[in-house]
């Protein structure tokens, strides 16, 4: 699909190597450029699985075929041998921050100023102006914390919920992917690049659009309610009596409520005074709730979902991640895909971007590359003699 754009990331974490990682995907050439200690993702998940194991599914999802090379930037000989990459790509993606960019002069200004038709893509937390354009984000502070996700998550009185790493940063290198291709597309009309960004904390904010937009108006939002004093009880989550979780939802309450009944054996319920329109279900939730939680804890979730199909009752269940890798639909997507093992391993399974390009000749999905494992390669490609090869690369290069 993207055969013959050659994409160089400085990306470190997350989301900058995410962007990097579904140009990958989708048949660039990306050259991860590292330095000499690698890029600190690949040491995270031995920390914080607390042993030493030799996989790392969090890595390999935003660097698989990909080309590492190992530079020491801060170095002029590891600083020239990165520009020489630079020079023969289409799209230049980092998510450092702005002020160490500025430092070792591979900011926007410069590069697009040297390299015209070079797309400058740069994924940062807080954005490239303002007083905190150069703060540390993450997603858990850029994303879901500083724009007001976790807030409006959490029920007043109870702390925010427990958040899940990485959510923030993949929402915000798609947004990152999408505005690089409207920039190389431009491109073929123009004959320049120009400087593309985002930051986790601007498409935080945009994914909260719509309380941000009525905050904007009426200065307030509603806020979040305990599941038991949902103001629709037809589009809440109950708990079957597996212990198995599911939401209904029924959000044409008039014709969904008749329906419901129906298939949890309590037709009269549609005629009940009480819960006759969407209204009266409002007013009086809190004992619909109760009543349907002791109905749903009479029977299995698999249970429920028989006769919820039967009825025509509009449902989802709340899956945990062991149930969703089984998901005979995720497969059906094509949400997965296969990394090749190396030396004679065997393959693991990931999760595939989220685009499929019908009839497109992609290429096989490549194992995510070693430190420093296509250093000397890709810099003699480039022109490179050997011993500017030795010089640039420090410790760390092949």
């Amino acid at each position: 699909m993207l055969d013959g754009i050659r994409v160089v990331e400085m990306g470190v974490w997350v989301a900058g190597p995410a962007a990097g990682g579904t140009f990958a995907d989708w048949g660039a050439e990306v050259i991860k450029i590292e330095p000499p200690a690698g890029d600190p993702m690949r040491a995270m998940f031995r920390v914080t699985a607390g042993k030493e194991i030799d996989v790392n599914p969090p890595f390999d999802l935003d660097n698989r075929g990909k080309k590492s090379v190992v530079l020491d930037v801060r170095t002029d000989a590891g600083r020239e041998a990165a520009l020489a990459i630079v020079a023969t790509a289409d799209v230049f993606v980092t998510n450092m921050r702005p002020d160490a960019m500025k430092r070792l002069g591979m900011d926007a200004a410069t590069l697009t100023e040297r390299f015209p038709r070079l797309v400058y893509a740069h994924l940062t937390g807080f954005g490239l102006t303002g007083p905190d354009s150069n703060r540390a984000g993450y997603d858990i502070g850029a994303f879901w914390a500083r724009t007001g996700v976790a807030d409006t998550m959490r029920v007043p009185g109870e702390p925010p919920p427990a958040l899940r790493g990485g959510v923030g940063d993949h929402t915000t290198a798609l947004a990152l992917v999408s505005g690089i291709l409207a920039a190389l597309l431009e491109r073929e009309k123009s004959g320049r690049g120009r400087l593309v960004e985002t930051s986790l904390m601007r498409t935080g904010m945009y994914c909260l659009g719509w309380d941000l937009g009525i905050q904007f108006v009426f200065d307030k939002i509603k806020v979040p309610v305990p599941r038991d004093d949902n103001e629709n009880p037809m589009v809440n989550c109950y708990v079957a009596g597996d212990g198995g979780w599911f939401w209904l939802i029924g959000v044409e309450g008039d014709r969904h409520f008749p329906l419901l009944c129906d298939a949890i054996g309590r037709p009269e319920l549609a005629a009940d005074d009480r819960f006759g329109s969407p209204r009266d279900r409002r007013y009086n939730r809190t004992a619909l709730i109760a009543l349907f939680d002791e109905v749903f804890a009479t029977k299995s979730r698999d249970e429920w979902a028989e006769l919820f199909d039967r009825h025509g009752v509009w449902w989802v269940a709340v899956q945990t991640p062991a149930e969703v890798i089984r998901d005979p639909q995720a497969h059906a997507t094509g949400a997965f895909t296969e990394i090749p093992g190396r030396d004679g391993d065997t393959p693991t399974r990931s999760v595939a971007s989220p685009v499929t390009f019908h009839d497109a000749d992609l290429p096989a999905t490549g194992a995510s590359p070693r430190l420093g494992e296509h250093t000397r390669e890709v810099l003699e490609q480039v022109g490179l003699e050997a011993a500017a090869i030795d010089a640039a690369t420090g410790d760390g290069g092949d």
